[in-house]
């Protein structure tokens, strides 16, 4: 019994994160549309900075969401073995792009914002792509690209860039990610 145990937690530890939502990762591209539209017609770094946070609380109650129903409906262990070495390589950079908002803003650098946070979050999908499926870290790596351009470009910019990333670049992926790895 304890071979047949080991074996099975080798195997699940083994296997790919298949429950990320690709139509989560749509929905949550198509808000990003709407806020960069609203972020770009705010009054304030203030008021910008808020349309930004409230995207990103809906769009983490989307993917989160999403992906929980789909792991529910395939009767896949949202955090087994693949899962959890998903969610840990994908939050640290997150966290990193959390605490650097912090300091960036109140030091008045708005305008490397978007960037930082289109690279960082480029980044959490392409190290955590390694524990998804193939398209996942190309959509990660997408995203850097626009990052890096994001940190080129003028600072007017960047709301068109997020909505490049946030917004086309999930629409695409999570389409292809639904179309190929089904939902």
């Amino acid at each position: 019994m304890d071979d047949l145990r080991y074996i099975r937690a080798t195997m699940e530890g083994a296997g790919s994160f298949t429950s990320l939502s690709g139509w989560g990762g749509a929905i949550i591209g198509l808000t990003a549309f709407p806020a960069a539209y609203l972020a770009e017609r705010a009054p304030t770094h203030k008021g910008w900075m808020t349309v930004w946070l409230v995207e990103a609380v809906i769009g983490a109650l989307i993917g989160a969401g999403m992906t929980a129903r789909k792991a529910r409906l395939a009767r896949q262990p949202l955090f087994g073995g693949p899962g959890r070495k998903f969610a840990l390589t994908f939050a640290t950079p997150l966290a990193a792009g959390a605490i650097l908002t912090i300091p960036l803003y109140y030091a008045g650098y708005v305008a490397l914002l978007p960037g930082m946070w289109l690279l960082l979050y480029g980044t959490a999908f392409a190290t955590a792509g390694a524990f998804s499926a193939s398209a996942v870290p190309v959509m990660g790596l997408s995203f850097m690209v626009v990052g890096t351009a994001a940190l080129a470009a003028p600072a007017g910019w960047g709301n068109l860039l997020m909505a490049v990333g946030f917004g086309a670049l999930h629409v695409v992926f999570g389409a292809l990610i639904a179309r190929k790895h089904g939902g």
